[in-house]
């Protein structure tokens, strides 16, 4: 009986099991689904108008392709990036950003029958220069359409002036739109409810900035960044009673002013950067007291910074930089209690830091470089714990360096260089902060400290250009293994390195150890595989280059040992390198086989002999060549001239080559200089030097040329030094028919110790117009390319302006005469990096300011600078004023034209 009752309750529990699943089915199928057939068919439609594909939406940090899991039979209402009114189950909002779609939108685009639409995003796709349709101003209740960074085109549809709710319009980053100004002003006119306007990046350069003056009053945000506006932006902008946004920076041509009371009262943040404004600041005071970011850098303001803005309590960005404003740093700006990032930088801001500073507790980044500070940084600097970066560099700050680099543990990023700081380093404390660390250009003193092992995530140390002295010691403690970069160059001569230890530096890409007393090859480099540049120049390395220098990598592209005392490199093994100066040492042999990655290759004033392997035709990138200067001979290949079309500089003067010069010139058309004097090269001119349209410099003299005067050489519109003296040219120099441009720029002729015969023609000296000149106008900065010139001597000229910065690039300059001239202005603090400068005079000109100190300068004496009335400082007996206003020094790598 009992399995008779057990059988019949488990034939009730398959019944009910039963009747449970015939019910849920019956449910499913009777129930309809929320999102009609209508309107899922058009987003399936939609869908096939693309491909996916990620590289449409790289600008995302999160993307997907949200419409690749759509099915048909679905309830349309569950896809990914759809929302439906819960009541009706119409489509009512679209967000298909970052979603990979590629493709283009056709004008009869389905998406355009989801009638109730009110929210639309299609932002950060590619729709392959799709237009904006007109279409889209079809949807009458929609309330946000953001198409931006999707790669939309051509005009903005007067449709979309239609849809009387958008509240909020975003087209920004689709750079090849352009509105016409007259649909632009209809739909700011019918607009009235918009709160949120986001054109960046739209090309407007054709609008006029006064059709602003119809926005909505209900704008919340208006952002027009890099737009390419221009003309004078209507002040009621400023004026907008809602307002709380306002971006429109990077429009170069946009003036404007702001007003001086009124201001709208809910702004939070205003960015007018890289502007055309002008003027001074009126007092930001009163109705922006919710300003949280102001930046208004590299404008054109002027004046000094108003105390008012002080008052702007919950400020906690402030960029004033790249502008003209002058005078002290208003103490009022240590009321800002939230500032987190304060940019002064590059101004005429002077006197000392008010000590109150220190009550900017929130702050993270102080940029204030390239101004005119003086006195101490402020000590109270330590209380500011939060402080990440910090850069004073390139202003006369004096004094100590302060304790902050030991005290703050946040701190990443100190720049501190081209100040007048005098103190020594002090200890560092355990710290994982740390990363970079410029300290060049000053005048500290002392040892560096052991301490500095403790930064063990320095990435970037520069402490150049000091009085440091003592030793460098590298060894087992030293766990500065994320070290990139390392300049310790410039500094006493008692500076040296030991590394007796098998210390390694495994991420060292930058090394500059140039003057730095170094007697060896520093063996802590050994295993740095990833150098890519290093300078050993000016020390007192004797004897071959070790072996192991072979190994440190197929990354060195700049090599740099010249002024040493370095006796053979058996080989260049160095497959990347670009660079290679092996100037002024001891080195013999013969000339080596180059990498074909070679771009510059000096090794002038040494021993070398035998000669030029024609291999040197495989090096097609070179551009300098100088192997002046030594004892080479032999013919040279018959290449030359042509192996590199990208070749500017040959100098193989003062050798001992023979034979006749190849006429091969026909390529060299970006040849600036060819020097050969002092060698035995015989023969002919070639006259494919004629194809080499940008020669300035030509020297043959001291050779055993056999030739009539090159009047060929007359076309070269470029020529300006032309050096024949000391050879075997003969006959009449004026033998021929000439052109109206003869030698047109032509500044130094010399044809003595010749056979020349005949009279000196008259056409010659009435064209030879540069050495007629009187007006010289200004130095040009171009000299700084002349990057192997050792004498440079241009007195007793009528050269106006100022001496360039460019000239710093003359690293081995030894000589510099600008004296008996016209040149005004402060005598460049570049010029102190020029370590092998003998002499210099820069008398009777209009100089004025301190004169430079330090390295080279303090050699000179004063008739280096008689007749400069307005010179201070040594080694005159004129000292420059405390309160004197030193014009801010400029950084060493200067940009050439």
């Amino acid at each position: 009986m009992r399995w008779l009752i057990w059988l019949a309750r488990l034939f009730c529990l398959l019944l009910l099991s039963h009747s449970q699943h015939t019910s849920s089915s019956s449910f499913t199928s009777s129930s309809a689904l929320l999102c009609s057939q209508d309107q899922s068919s058009a987003l399936l439609r939609f869908k096939q108008s693309f491909s996916f594909s990620d590289a449409a939406s790289l600008a995302c940090d999160y993307s997907h392709p949200k419409m690749e899991a759509w099915k048909e039979g679905a309830d349309c209402c569950s896809w990914d990036g759809v929302t439906c009114n819960r009541l009706t189950g119409d489509v009512i909002g679209l967000d298909l950003s970052c979603s990979w779609l590629h493709g283009t939108i056709p004008s009869n685009s389905t998406l355009f029958l989801l009638p109730q639409l009110q929210w639309l995003n299609l932002a950060f796709n590619d729709f392959n220069n799709s237009l904006i349709l007109s279409g889209f101003g079809k949807f009458a209740k929609l309330r946000y359409l953001n198409l931006s960074y999707s790669k939309f085109d051509g005009q903005f549809p007067f449709e979309l002036s239609h849809p009387s709710q958008l509240a909020s319009l975003d087209l920004s980053g689709n750079k090849w739109v352009h509105p016409e100004k007259s649909v632009l002003k209809t739909i700011f006119q019918n607009l009235t409810k918009l709160t949120e306007l986001h054109l960046d990046f739209v090309n407007m350069s054709s609008i006029s900035v006064s059709s602003f003056i119809n926005l909505s009053s209900s704008l919340t945000s208006l952002t027009l960044s890099n737009c390419g506006l221009q003309g004078k932006l209507p002040v009621n902008i400023f004026l907008l009673p809602n307002l709380r946004e306002l971006r429109l920076d990077e429009n170069s041509k946009l003036t404007g002013f702001f007003p001086m009371a009124n201001w709208t009262i809910p702004l939070r943040f205003l960015n007018i950067s890289m502007t055309a404004f002008s003027g001074e600041l009126p007092k930001l005071t009163g109705n922006l007291k919710f300003l949280r970011h102001l930046g208004l850098s590299q404008c054109n303001f002027t004046g000094s910074i108003p105390a008012s803005l002080g008052n702007l309590a919950q400020l906690t960005h402030l960029d004033l930089a790249l502008n003209h404003f002058s005078g002290e740093i208003p103490t009022s700006l240590s009321n800002l209690k939230d500032l987190s990032c304060m940019f002064l930088h590059q101004n005429n801001l002077n006197g000392s830091l008010p000590e109150s500073f220190g009550n900017l507790t929130k702050v993270t980044q102080i940029f204030l470089k390239s101004n005119k500070f003086t006195g101490q940084i402020p000590l109270s600097l330590s209380n500011l714990e939060d402080l990440s970066f910090v850069d004073l560099s390139y202003n006369n700050f004096g004094g100590e360096i302060p304790n902050f680099l030991s005290n703050l543990t946040k701190l990443t990023e100190v720049y501190l260089s081209y100040n007048q700081l005098t103190s020594q380093i002090g200890e560092f404390q355990p710290s994982n902060s740390l990363q970079i660390l410029r300290l060049e250009n000053n005048q500290i003193h002392g040892a560096i400290p052991k301490s500095l092992s403790n930064l063990v995530n320095l990435i970037e140390l520069d402490i150049s250009s000091n009085n440091l002295s003592g030793i460098v010691e590298f060894n087992t403690s030293t766990e500065l293994k994320k070290l990139r970069d390392l300049d310790l160059s410039f500094n006493s001569l008692l500076l040296s390195i030991k590394s007796k230890f098998n210390c390694t530096f495994p991420a060292l890409k930058y090394v500059n150890l140039v003057s730095c007393n170094i007697t060896e090859f520093p063996n802590f480099l050994i295993s740095s595989e990833k150098l890519e540049y290093l300078d050993l120049s000016n020390n007192r390395i004797y004897g071959r280059i070790p072996n192991w220098m072979f190994e440190i990598g197929e990354n060195l592209s700049y090599l740099y040992l010249s002024h040493n005392f370095v006796t053979s490199i058996d080989l260049l093994p160095w497959k990347s390198l670009i660079h290679l100066d092996l100037r002024a040492n001891l080195l013999q042999g013969k000339f080596p086989v180059l990498p074909s990655s070679m771009q510059i290759f000096l090794i002038s004033d040494n021993n070398l002999t035998g000669g030029i392997s024609s291999m040197i035709c495989n090096v097609s990138s070179l551009r300098l060549l100088d192997i002046s200067l030594n004892s080479l001979d032999g013919t040279v290949p018959q290449c030359l001239g042509n192996f590199s079309k990208f070749i500017s500089v040959m100098d193989f003067r003062m050798n001992n080559f023979r034979g006749a010069i190849p006429d091969t010139f026909a390529k060299a058309i970006w040849l600036i200089s060819l020097v050969l004097n002092g060698n035995q090269f015989e023969g002919i001119l070639p006259k494919s030097l004629v194809n080499c349209t940008k020669l300035e410099i030509l020297d043959f003299g001291n050779n055993e040329i056999n030739d009539f005067f090159p009047y060929w050489l007359e076309t070269l519109p470029e020529l300006k030094v032309l050096i024949l003296k000391s050879n075997r040219f003969h006959g009449p120099i004026g033998n021929h028919k000439t052109s109206r441009k003869i030698f047109s720029k032509l500044r130094i002729l010399d044809l003595s110790h010749n056979e020349f015969i005949g009279v000196l023609p008259r056409n010659y000296f009435h064209n030879l117009n540069a050495m007629m000149s009187n007006d010289e106008g200004a130095i040009p900065k171009v000299l700084g390319r002349l990057k192997i010139l050792r004498l440079l001597n241009l007195s007793h000229n009528s050269l106006t302006g100022h001496i360039p910065s460019s000239l710093a690039n003359l690293l081995v300059l030894e000589s510099l005469d600008l004296s008996s001239n016209r040149l005004i202005g402060v005598i460049p603090m570049q010029l102190t990096s020029l370590t092998f400068l003998a002499m210099l005079n820069l008398s009777q000109n209009q100089h004025t300011g301190p004169i430079p100190q330090g390295k080279q300068f303090a050699t000179f004496e004063n008739n280096s600078y008689n007749g400069n009335m307005g010179l201070c400082g040594f080694p005159l007996s004129i000292k420059c004023g405390t309160n004197e206003l030193t014009p801010p020094t400029q950084p060493s790598i200067v940009q050439q034209d």
